[in-house]
């Protein structure tokens, strides 16, 4: 649930904020409601692509089974790491230009008369947010073991919307409340962690692959011999550990290749991220 809760509360602020700096943007050209009528079009636009993505992925995994669809499940955990590793680079470069490049883009469609070009700008923004979601939720369910936590994925999912809007109502209300620096570098922490947690998943579906196949005796013991054990310390079993786990990949007995995974996924993150950094200043009127 924590999973799918802080995925949705990240994308549907970042869906929200694009939404917002349009709307406030015509919202103070005046006289702009057929405009406005095209920028819902386009959100709805946007969420339906997201819809057919999600029921193509849901057909795509009702037919794979056995081994098929392990390896599925574990390939689509992996672009969803890979994916939050792209969004949280491309934030910090362009975060800070984002309402500029927006509102330029809008103000060509309205001045050519292209309001079908508005419609399709939000419509791939909205789509983009949705499609990361699907994903990176699809990822999270490969995890789920049963009904109860497919229930308990949809609530997290639920809340996490919740806490978005409630999060964008505060960071338009100012920064008495949050501000968006502060936001995103919260939220970007966070995603990094559910990265490394999603890393780990593939990695679990895949050496249970690996360990049914003929081997040479070193991948067997990289694959399933644990280089320490912290049970002692915190058992991931528990539910302080299981909570860990789930949102950063914690593992009281991790294999060689699940320790070399997760540290080179962090390098990488912190390669990515080194360089100075363009954060988001700007605020929706």
């Amino acid at each position: 649930m924590e999973q799918a809760l802080v995925i949705v509360w990240r994308e549907s602020v970042e869906a929200l904020l694009v939404i917002g700096i349009l709307y406030a943007w015509l919202h103070r050209q005046g006289g702009q409601q057929h405009a406005l009528l095209h920028l819902w079009g386009g959100v709805g636009a946007g969420l339906l692509l997201a819809g057919v993505l999600a029921a193509l992925m849901a057909l795509a995994g009702d037919w794979m089974s056995g081994p098929g669809g392990e390896w599925f499940q574990s390939g689509l955990s992996l672009l969803a790491c890979a994916l939050i590793l792209q969004m949280v680079q491309w934030m910090a470069r362009h975060g800070g230009q984002l309402r500029h490049q927006l509102e330029q883009q809008a103000d060509s469609a309205l001045q050519h008369g292209r309001l079908a070009s508005l419609s399709l700008l939000v419509a791939l923004a909205v789509a983009r947010e949705g499609s990361e979601t699907v994903i990176f939720l699809y990822g999270v369910s490969a995890s789920a073991a049963n009904q109860a936590d497919l229930a308990s994925l949809a609530l997290g999912a639920g809340l996490g919307l919740l806490l978005g809007l409630l999060c964008f109502a505060l960071l338009q209300a100012g920064s008495r409340f949050i501000a968006w620096r502060q936001f995103f570098l919260v939220s970007e922490v966070l995603l990094l962690l559910l990265g490394g947690a999603l890393l780990m998943s593939a990695v679990d579906r895949a050496s249970g692959q690996w360990m049914a196949m003929d081997l040479p005796e070193q991948l067997y013991t990289l694959l399933s011999e644990p280089l320490w054990d912290s049970s002692a310390l915190l058992d991931d079993g528990s539910k302080p550990g299981a909570l860990l786990a789930s949102l950063s990949g914690y593992r009281a007995m991790p294999s060689a290749l699940q320790v070399g995974l997760l540290g080179s996924y962090w390098l990488l993150a912190w390669n990515l991220l080194r360089q100075p950094r363009r954060v988001l200043q700007s605020r929706l009127a």
